[in-house]
């Protein structure tokens, strides 16, 4: 089954995506921060990454960009995931690389046949 990156500063939401996900087959990493996430997405190669936007240090729109601007990692759908519900949100996370934007609380029938048509499965 695929592996997930779920990036979150938050025990609670990182706790919630993790069950769901696993209740799915996925298998899960984790990142706490931004600049972990890159490092574990370098390491790793998750098929998908759900980034948080709002956490200490640099946020999920910049990591986004990071990561689909370096060559070992463009090629991972990354996801933002965030409470965040502006449009303009919306399309700057986009912009920055993100095949998707799905806002918190995460439900579950909405995320899951949006991961799976991602990742083909």
């Amino acid at each position: 089954m695929a592996r997930i990156l779920i990036v979150d500063d938050s025990p609670t939401e990182l706790h919630v995506l993790r069950r769901l996900l696993e209740k799915h087959g996925y298998q899960i990493l984790v990142a706490h921060d931004a600049v972990q996430a890159i490092d574990l997405a370098r390491r790793e190669r998750p098929d998908l990454i759900l980034m948080d936007v709002v956490m200490p240090g640099m946020s999920g729109f910049q990591a986004t960009r990071k990561l689909a601007r370096d060559q070992q990692t463009a090629s991972i759908p990354v996801f933002i995931v965030s409470s965040k519900n502006q449009e303009s949100d919306r399309v700057w996370g986009l912009r920055q690389g993100a095949v998707d934007y799905v806002l918190k609380p995460v439900n579950e029938h909405d995320i899951i046949p949006r991961m799976n048509a991602v990742l083909g499965t």
